[in-house]
């Protein structure tokens, strides 16, 4: 099995779509950074609108951007690539621009911005992942995504700490960070476009094989192992504050270490398990975040003095467990699917993983008003039993050597 030993940048890059797009990954993540987290305060503070019609339109927004991906996984399938990057983020320029346009008290106009701009947010994964998939291969390919995933999180944690820095202009600071975000989209846009990458469905010699891989142990796992996407986010600012009523300064910390680790460690440690099979490490990364549940279960039964910095360090276990998955799920949807049913695959994956992330906040929530033993009680046993289904899963001898 092959393996990557060490990491050279310039390879990476190049491996990841070259420089000029590696440019387009981190600005169109700066403008992302800049605007997601504060979409609900612009309908709020800027439009003037409920706080449940803001959120009921962002909601929207997401189902509506899920509900187009088989239609990007087809396209990518005909064989574009930049051109779909590219598209994710014009589309959200179109977005921005409706937020701009929007007067007070018009919430058709939020709505339909914020449809735009969930199309865009989910379509982009999906074509990022086949054009990555195009430019490289095997573990050179795992460590490429990985790079990227890096790269996307330092750029959404620098928007989200400018975008903090602006917050206390207002309404005026918030239009001006809207509009600072569609140009931010569309030079990435433009920058993408310009790699010029597209494939030809009709080279490929595995068109025989047969029809894309069902996956369907794996995409039901994908749902759950998403949880731990908003765990620092959501589940453990509840716990620390709503339950332990500790410091909101202890969630703020958990958030920046979540980011900085990711952003240093997911490309060492992608290279790290890179000789061990796909499967056996994403079956791996259920074991290490379930465990990491338990950890807080254990960390918030300790005395009021103590319990906040066990938190805090056993959110550590839990961040590099999402390190795993995420180094290794998109890695192995691309190992088992033909290259000719890349996008389709890939656009299964992402319902998996955007269903997930919809959810996983009101189950979170609903969990944790019933206490801490149901809530990290029930997230380890649903990822463990994930995990279990991820390792015991069967597929071809083809996608069995491939992963």
């Amino acid at each position: 099995m092959a393996t990557t030993t060490k990491i050279e940048p310039r390879a990476l890059v190049r491996a990841s779509g070259g420089p000029r797009y590696a440019v387009a990954l981190a600005v169109d993540a700066l403008g992302t950074g800049m605007l997601r987290p504060f979409l609900l305060l612009y309908g709020v503070t800027v439009l003037r609108l409920s706080a449940p019609a803001t959120g009921i339109a962002m909601t929207a927004g997401v189902v509506v951007g899920l509900v187009c991906m088989p239609a990007v996984g087809r396209w990518l399938d005909r064989g574009a690539r930049s051109t779909v990057v590219a598209a994710s983020m014009l589309v959200r320029v179109l977005g921005v621009a409706l937020l701009l346009a929007a007067p007070a008290g018009h919430v058709w106009l939020f709505s339909t911005a914020a449809l735009f701009l969930g199309i865009g947010n989910q379509a982009w994964p999906v074509a990022h992942a086949a054009l990555v998939a195009t430019v490289a291969h095997g573990r050179e390919r795992d460590a490429a995504l990985a790079g990227g995933r890096a790269l996307r999180n330092a750029g959404l944690g620098a928007g989200a700490l400018l975008a903090t820095a602006c917050l206390a202009g207002g309404a005026t600071a918030l239009q001006a960070l809207a509009a600072v975000t569609g140009l931010a989209y569309l030079g990435a846009a433009a920058l993408a476009w310009s790699v010029r990458l597209r494939t030809h469905p009709a080279a490929h010699p595995d068109r025989a094989d047969g029809p894309a891989p069902r996956m369907r142990a794996l995409l039901a796992a994908n749902v759950i192992y998403v949880f731990c996407l908003n765990v620092p986010e959501i589940a453990l600012p509840l716990v620390l504050v709503t339950q332990m009523h500790a410091s909101p300064v202890w969630s703020a910390a958990i958030f920046v270490a979540n980011t900085v680790l990711v952003v240093t460690l997911q490309v060492p440690v992608t290279v790290l398990v890179s000789r061990f099979s796909r499967r056996t490490v994403l079956a791996l990364a259920g074991v290490v975040i379930a465990a990491s549940y338990l950890g807080f279960l254990a960390a918030t039964s300790l005395g009021h003095g103590w319990s906040a910095a066990a938190v805090a360090a056993v959110s550590v276990v839990c961040t590099i467990g999402e390190i795993v998955y995420a180094g290794s799920a998109t890695a192995l949807v691309t190992a088992l699917a033909p290259a000719h049913l890349l996008g389709r695959a890939l656009a299964r994956f992402q319902l998996s993983t955007g269903f997930g992330l919809a959810v996983s906040p009101a189950v979170i929530t609903a969990l944790a008003s019933r206490g801490s033993a149901p809530l990290w009680g029930s997230l380890a046993a649903a990822t463990l039993l994930s995990a279990s289904a991820v390792a015991t899963e069967k597929g071809s001898r083809h996608q069995r050597i491939a992963t």
